[in-house]
């Protein structure tokens, strides 16, 4: 009877996950003159690769910054799911963090090295480390239940993990192609 007691008062005291947001810097972008540069090859390299990590855990909306990079970091999940991207101001965080709380479900957010720690402190009311302008492989995890809120950090590919060299990556790829490719089957 203990035990079965012990059981309920744990069962009654646990958190059931009502938002799940996953937080991530766009991918590797060229460099540029261009204010909008989109991703290099390692960049949707990695766009790829942040899609099959989210592929499966039932991501029900994305949102993305309106540049180039943001938008290409996401669009590979966003393709597989068939989701649209929507566009947040990145301008007014404290609005938009305030916006998802409400939200339900798991959302993915894909913002800049100077947004992503920002807006993962307001959702999480964590100090966030800031990120380095060659860092692209963080992946925050924030959980927010009726009677808490939970950070969880994991990490994409490292950026040190393959030939940073365009053509290295291509040949990567090419001779890989099959495994980087993200089907819905």
């Amino acid at each position: 009877m203990k035990k079965i007691f012990l059981l309920l008062l744990i069962l009654t005291n646990c958190s059931i996950a009502e938002t799940t947001i996953y937080l991530v810097r766009h991918a590797e972008k060229a460099t540029t003159n261009s204010k909008d540069p989109g991703l290099t090859a390692i960049g949707k390299f990695r766009a790829n690769n942040i899609a099959k990590q989210l592929s499966d855990i039932g991501i029900t909306e994305i949102y993305s910054t309106p540049y180039k990079r943001t938008i290409q970091t996401a669009q590979p999940l966003a393709d597989f799911l068939t989701i649209k991207i929507k566009n947040y101001n990145a301008k007014k965080l404290v609005e938009f963090a305030q916006q998802v709380k409400t939200k339900q479900g798991n959302i993915l957010i894909v913002g800049h090295s100077n947004t992503t720690p920002e807006l993962t402190s307001l959702l999480s009311g964590k100090d966030i480390t800031p990120i380095a302008e060659n860092e692209y492989d963080n992946v925050y995890q924030v959980i927010i239940t009726q009677q808490l809120t939970i950070l969880n950090q994991f990490k994409s590919i490292p950026s040190y993990g393959f030939n940073t060299s365009e053509s290295g990556l291509q040949s990567h790829l090419n001779k890989n192609n099959s495994k980087t490719k993200l089907t819905n089957q």
